[in-house]
């Protein structure tokens, strides 16, 4: 099932992203060196160095504007007459908005959308249906509006979750909402951005266009990736964040049996021309598969005319970018082992694997404390369709991280280090061997039935290796991994390999302050803070002890909620819960203590530092992605 079914909505507008940008530099985390410079709006070219694009963000996302522009079910198309297709998709009438949260400084390319509640409205506003998103992070980020050449504007991205807890009011009037009502506890759901308006001087500053899709939700499926056919793209030269070969980004599809039909999701597969602009004309879109006598054309996704994918036309914003297209008897058998294509204009074009066979972990982001056992489950599949047995390997890849620090790229705090802070935790054995990871490390895993396989990793404590000053001073708490996925036996199972589709593991340092807590131990920690995020000098300075101690208890609610929840302080959730409770512990009764840290100055050495290695002069996720370590070490083996 999943969104990816007859029985779905779509959805079109606009989503706000009002993210911070002062912590986008690895460089502002040194207390000892920070300068209030750093909180200021970028120059040209990004000299000197300061607080990027919006220093004052507040992580605040929002649903803008978005209606329902079309209802199916599984017999067709709602009636016109269904009051859902009036209907608005909103978010929380009842509590603040939603935030977007960066895993890490160093990885910064799955910002997780945290707190959000959506809604389904009539046009007074009154609430249908109320559901929490599931936190989820963006993924698929590619170079999706070919008329420009860099940074974030010509960036998209999709998010897939699930909506739990859901609400009802009275539906009956709506026969599609009824039928949705009536598929399950839970919903899917998946939206696709692009178009971010980087203007500072514009209405529209960090807004952008989203359209969506909401479905039915199966138990026991994954919450944030289809278990389907899976098309994978061969990546090009060049480019931003990711440039498809074929012109086509990845996308899944599923054959759906029940209604003899394929649905193909292309809502972050075909480029634009401008940010957030209409669809290029890469020709009709031929989906076919291979058989033993030549490709069989399944059907056709036409460019031009009224309900074509390119110009201005209706069918993005209502369609989100999904197609179904009907398979005949011949059609559905040819399709059940065999790979898929869609290809348009000549060299456009994009595949399943030859075996049709994907491997992926659900939840990719994760956040730990020493001593924690993380349990992620990965998901094979063949065919669209459970990977009974499937031998998977494990092995550490850092490629993707991000280590920088614009402010004195000679100090760049690294990532992934000390690997051996992160165990591989093999249950085939009784007991269970752990063993730490290490260059070369290589792990296996077996799918069971279900096609799903459970990694396991131990963790301990990574010291501060991301610390400046040799460790004297202030920095990134703890240190960031990448753990990446695949099939053990690649003579059989090959194919291109999506850079995006590997675990993230934000591991904390551990905490342990002299005990009672005083200023003098998390000092620190409200210093850093009130450097990355001005937008709180707004409410209070959280460097003065004063103001924090006048406060006290409203900070000790905030800094006591759930991380899921949208008032949860802070909005970053990269503080460590030994730190989280140990601020807990001062404010219930706050003590200045003896020697309490003064506000530090550190003078770095001046020496002089060549464009060559000074990162690009970009903001957000293109600064980001040019600064991955696989790109650093392309470059050095040039």
């Amino acid at each position: 099932m999943s969104y990816l079914d007859p029985l779905r909505l779509h959805f079109a507008g606009q989503f706000q992203a009002n993210v911070s940008t002062v912590n986008n530099d690895p460089g502002h985390f040194d207390n000892a060196a920070f300068e209030p410079s750093y909180q200021k709006l970028q120059g040209p070219g990004m000299n000197p160095p300061n607080g990027w694009f919006n220093p004052t963000g507040d992580a605040a996302w929002r649903l803008l504007g978005c209606k329902v522009t079309s209802a199916w079910l599984p017999s067709g198309p709602a009636s016109p007459a269904d009051p859902v297709l009036q209907s608005l998709v909103a978010d929380s009438d009842g509590r603040v908005c939603a935030k977007l949260v960066d895993l890490d400084s160093e990885q910064q390319l799955v910002s997780e959308i945290w707190g959000l509640q959506v809604r389904i409205a009539d046009t007074k506003g009154n609430t249908l249906l109320r559901g929490n998103f599931n936190p989820a992070p963006f993924l698929d980020i590619w170079d999706r509006a070919t008329g420009q050449t860099s940074g974030d504007v010509i960036a998209g991205a999709m998010y897939q979750s699930v909506l739990t807890d859901l609400q009802w009011a009275d539906v009956s009037n709506s026969p599609f909402l009824t039928a949705l009502q009536a598929s399950g506890d839970l919903l899917s759901i998946k939206f696709n951005v692009d178009g971010i308006n980087l203007d500072y001087t514009s209405p529209q500053f960090m807004c952008g266009r989203i359209v969506g899709t909401i479905g039915p939700y199966a138990a026991g499926e994954p919450n944030s990736m289809v278990i389907g056919r899976q098309f994978m793209a061969a990546a090009a030269q060049g480019g931003n964040f990711f440039k498809p070969q074929g012109g086509i980004n990845f996308f899944a599809a599923r054959v759906d049996e029940a209604s003899s039909s394929i649905l193909l999701d292309l809502g972050n597969a075909l480029s634009t021309g401008n940010p957030g602009g209409t669809m290029n004309d890469v020709g009709d879109l031929a989906l076919s598969v291979a058989t033993s006598t030549g490709a069989l054309t399944l059907g056709t996704i036409a460019a031009g005319g009224q309900n074509g994918y390119s110009g201005d036309t209706p069918w993005y914003p209502t369609t989100a970018g999904v197609v179904q297209l009907p398979l005949s008897p011949q059609q559905l058998a040819a399709v059940q082992s065999a790979p898929l294509t869609l290809s348009g204009n000549p060299g456009i074009t994009i595949s399943e694997w030859n075996s049709g066979v994907f491997v992926r972990a659900d939840t990719f982001v994760y956040r730990a404390s020493p001593g924690d056992t993380l349990q992620v489950a990965v998901y094979a599949m063949q065919w669209g369709q459970p990977m009974v047995e499937a031998t998977l390997s494990v092995v550490p890849d850092s490629l993707q991280l991000q280590p920088s620090n614009m402010i004195h790229p000679r100090d760049v705090p690294p990532v992934a280090t000390p690997l051996s802070a992160l165990s591989f935790v093999d249950a085939t054995h009784r007991p269970p061997t752990v063993t730490p990871l290490s260059e070369g490390f290589s792990g296996t895993l077996v799918t069971g039935q279900n096609g799903v396989a459970l990694l396991s990793l131990a963790t301990g404590d990574p010291g501060t290796p991301r610390y400046f000053n040799h460790g004297k001073d202030y920095g990134l708490d703890g240190q960031v991994y990448g753990i990446r996925v695949g099939f053990a036996d690649t003579g059989t199972y090959s194919g291109p390999v999506n850079q995006w589709n590997f675990i993230s593991v934000l591991l904390w340092s551990g905490f342990s302050p002299a005990q009672p807590v005083t200023w003098t131990s998390v000092q620190p920690i409200f210093q850093q803070y009130a450097n990355l995020y001005p937008v709180m000098a707004r409410f209070l300075d959280m460097a003065d002890y004063k103001q924090v101690v006048a406060n006290a208890s409203l900070l000790s609610l905030a800094f006591g909620l759930d991380p899921a929840d949208p008032n949860s302080m802070p909005v970053t959730r990269d503080l460590s819960p030994a730190k989280r409770t140990a601020i807990q512990s001062f404010l219930a009764n706050p003590q200045y203590g003896t020697g309490a840290p003064a506000p530090a100055v550190r003078a770095h050495a001046a020496a002089p530092v060549s464009d060559a290695i000074r990162p690009a002069a970009q903001g957000g996720k293109a600064a980001a992605s040019a600064r991955r370590l696989i790109l650093r070490r392309s470059l050095c083996a040039l």
